[in-house]
């Protein structure tokens, strides 16, 4: 169809039926209201600042503290984790000048609809067999929240200016890996993430590269592409379910076949060099979101109103 922003619409589809275990009106209100609310902030933070780089890091900030504040209360996760990602990559791409934002906007808007839509059409072709429990609610103390809070804020603050600092356009999934792994809500959880997601995008570019090799030249065939992008998705989600969920190495390997395949790859351009290339920028990422939440983690827990033993 000629659309731009591939990747929302393949990564959209798997975040909600791969983390999330059930869809339901709720569910449903949480991530279309992110894409809606996602028009506005964007719109504002810049066109309103754009000019201002200092001014338009500081709002940037307060979106993110207030995402990673819903996530660590717990009911809004969905909410909070999907603006993060979204609000990351958006801001990021709209600060560029010759950037058309209606375009980028309507992909956002339009790839969410579609992945809810897919969501329930999923749900209702492939019932499951028995209720789902729901999960545990988690209670957590206040100095906990607040610094899951602090910590998730800073680091995806850093990431943004990072990647606007130094003109990473073409990293977007090096910078989504520096946010995945927040999703955590912590340093010891993220560097669990970390390893696990390295491993799945490690296996994501050598099967995509493989998928590619068999592809050749016929990549512009849309029936041979989507076969082998569906074998390719098949695998990671089985290692997805025995995994038991979550963002782990099966969930990575789908991400990455999604950004690869929905991003880099079309009819007159191939995703050898993307492949190659999203790994080693992705893994120097992840090592420097893990040492600035080192730094983080123990700085926050020298002041008990912010500790994470609190």
């Amino acid at each position: 169809m000629g659309w731009n922003y591939g990747v929302f619409f393949t990564v959209f589809p798997m975040f909600l039926l791969g983390m999330v275990p059930v869809i339901n009106m709720h569910v449903v209100r949480q991530f279309l209201a992110n894409a809606c609310l996602n028009i506005v902030e964007v719109s504002l933070v810049v066109g309103l600042t754009q000019h201002m780089p200092v001014v338009m890091t500081g709002l940037v900030f307060m979106l993110f503290l207030w995402r990673f504040s819903l996530m660590a209360s717990g009911p809004l996760f969905l909410f909070g984790a999907n603006g993060v990602l979204t609000l990351s990559i958006m801001l990021h791409f709209a600060s560029y000048p010759d950037l058309d934002l209606f375009d980028l906007l309507a992909s956002n808007t339009l790839a969410s609809v579609l992945a809810v839509l897919i969501a329930f059409l999923m749900h209702g072709l492939l019932p499951d067999r028995y209720p789902r429990q729901p999960p545990q609610p988690v209670v957590k103390s206040r100095e906990l929240r607040r610094h899951q809070t602090l910590i998730g804020a800073i680091t995806a603050t850093l990431s943004f200016v990072v990647f606007q600092s130094l003109d990473l356009r073409d990293s977007l999934s090096a910078q989504m890996a520096t946010i995945l792994i927040l999703f955590a809500l912590g340093y010891h959880g993220a560097r669990a993430s970390a390893r696990k997601r390295a491993i799945g995008t490690l296996l994501g570019c050598n099967l995509a590269l493989v998928l590619q090799m068999v592809l050749f030249t016929q990549s512009d065939h849309l029936l041979l592409v989507m076969v082998s992008y569906f074998g390719g998705l098949l695998l990671f989600a089985r290692e997805h379910i025995l995994e038991g969920g979550g963002s782990g190495v099966g969930f990575g390997g789908m991400t990455t076949l999604g950004i690869l395949f929905g991003q880099y790859l079309g009819p007159n351009q191939d995703l050898v060099l993307d492949a190659l290339y999203r790994f080693s920028s992705m893994c120097v990422a992840l090592l420097a979101t893990l040492v600035v939440m080192a730094v983080l983690h123990r700085l926050l827990d020298r002041w008990p109103a912010v500790s994470s033993h609190g």
